[in-house]
């Protein structure tokens, strides 16, 4: 067996665990308000499960091409994707004129007519980019629809987006008069 393979897969596990720990269900973790819990803490929870020390989890903070996960202080959060309540303190967005979401076709269909949602998550998920967008998309889907959002005309309506990552942008319900179809 490649042993590089198997590396890789655990580090995508070990992911997935930190990931439903830190948005979803913190299992006795202590979280604070903001999302953060100790990054000795989240060590010891993860060690019940799986062979990780502190450089590993570190290497998947950093090596995160999406930007999910923050250390600071020795202290360890989720930047986004949650279902549980935290304050992320993001900055606010005012620069992008347009942000885009890639979906499935028969989501898209929903989406053009109610609007944006999040669903079981706290905030709707946007990119910067169609080709980021896009991505977004083939994990669903193998044929994305990628949605515009018209975040000029939203925020002129009192809609505020939010910087979670340079791939990810974060909103509330964004209604379907500032949606359209791109590709797809």
């Amino acid at each position: 067996m490649d042993i590089s393979r198997l590396k890789g897969n655990l580090r995508v596990r070990i992911s997935k665990y930190m990931s439903y720990l830190l948005r979803h269900n913190p299992e006795n973790l202590r979280m604070d308000e903001y999302g953060f819990v100790s990054l000795d803490e989240l060590l010891e929870k993860i060690r019940e499960h799986f062979p990780v020390d502190r450089r590993l989890i570190t290497e998947i903070v950093r090596g995160d091409d999406k930007g999910r996960f923050e250390i600071v202080d020795n202290k360890i959060r989720a930047l986004y994707g949650h279902s549980i309540p935290v304050n992320l303190r993001l900055e606010e967005d005012r620069d992008n004129r347009v942000y885009y979401h890639g979906t499935t076709p028969n989501a898209a269909l929903k989406i053009l007519k109610e609007g944006l949602k999040p669903m079981g998550r706290r905030w709707v998920h946007l990119s910067p980019t169609v080709d980021v967008a896009r991505e977004v998309g083939y994990r669903r889907t193998r044929r994305p629809v990628i949605l515009e959002i018209n975040a000029d005309a939203a925020r002129r309506d009192g809609v505020k987006f939010y910087k979670a990552t340079e791939k990810v942008y974060l909103c509330g319900v964004i209604p379907p008069r500032y949606i359209r179809r791109v590709e797809g």
